[in-house]
């Protein structure tokens, strides 16, 4: 502890040795010890570990001196109360989330869109991000898809691109929807867009098969139980739905690297076995004609059919 410049010792020593001298230091009330460890802990890199016992002793501590104040800084963002910090922590997000969306590169998106839905992730339980902020991006999102859906649909192919980008936009917030326990309001409108749904035939296939894998992320959340809507919203999904579907399923299959077609499957299946009895006759009377005509290129829902079976007769 006796040296002329400690802050010239602690050069040579590692985070966490420092973090223990700096107990030491403010154990016996060494404050140029203190205040070194402080500038030293300010000016150097931490390890994720290293942070967490910075934190968590500045916090122990309570230290008022100016060189803790700069540490803190580090790991926190001054504001004057609380709802300032929740606001400008949902400002932050947003403003994350639209760049992602609007992002040009498409590998930079793929990367930074699994980035930010981890950290989404591990924050979800915090009220930092209101549901409100994710159905406005939403709706951004989805009524870019039906500007360019519907000029598809008449033969109008200037930025048919848009269609795959932004139904894959829809497809990664549906999932932040879901994670974040709040898509039941996503469902609803999804079922409502009859329009899209009829101009669906209209427009190839290689263009329009990115809006499917939304249907498809709706039919797995129902499947697992991440999505509990009224049954006559659930029927309506499948109305509105189900048949393009189906005709986009071969296309999904074959053009979309790692889509899992069993998980697929099993959530339509159980999608299908959610509604009245009389419903899923049906439906599965209708896949079991179409399976038999047109095989790998649509999905197979044999277990939830041998479990209607079951339940029929």
């Amino acid at each position: 502890m006796y040296c002329k410049d400690l802050r010239k010792m602690l050069i040579r020593e590692d985070v966490s040795t420092v973090i223990g001298i700096w107990k030491v230091s403010a154990a016996i009330g060494f404050d140029a010890g203190v205040l070194s460890c402080l500038e030293y802990l300010e000016a150097a890199p931490w390890a994720e570990d290293e942070e967490e016992k910075v934190a968590s002793l500045l916090s122990e501590l309570r230290l008022e001196s100016v060189g803790a104040g700069e540490v803190l800084k580090r790991v926190s963002i001054e504001v004057p109360n609380a709802n300032e910090e929740g606001n400008d922590n949902e400002e932050v997000l947003v403003k994350l989330i639209h760049v992602v969306l609007e992002g040009k590169d498409e590998k930079a998106r793929r990367e930074m869109k699994g980035l930010v839905s981890k950290m989404l992730h591990e924050n979800s339980s915090h009220n930092d991000l209101r549901k409100e902020s994710l159905y406005s991006a939403c709706d951004d999102c989805l009524q870019l898809l039906h500007h360019h859906f519907l000029r598809a649909a008449a033969s109008d192919l200037q930025g048919v691109n848009q269609i795959a980008r932004q139904a894959d936009n829809l497809h990664w917030i549906l999932d932040i929807l879901i994670d974040r326990q709040v898509g039941e309001d996503f469902l609803k409108t999804w079922a409502s867009q009859s329009e899209l749904s009829e101009a669906h035939p209209k427009v190839l296939a290689i263009h329009r098969f990115e809006v499917s894998r939304v249907t498809a992320r709706l039919f797995v959340g129902i499947g697992k139980g991440q999505l509990l809507a009224s049954k006559d919203v659930r029927c309506l999904l499948l109305k509105t739905w189900l048949v393009p579907f189906y005709d986009d399923f071969g296309w999904m299959k074959r053009a979309t690297k790692g889509l899992d077609r069993h998980l697929i499957e099993d959530g339509l299946s159980n999608s299908i076995l959610t509604l009245p009895l009389s419903w899923q006759q049906e439906i599965l009377l209708g896949w079991f004609n179409r399976f038999l005509n047109s095989g790998e290129d649509c999905p197979n829902i044999q277990r939830g059919f041998e479990v209607w079976w079951r339940r029929a007769f």
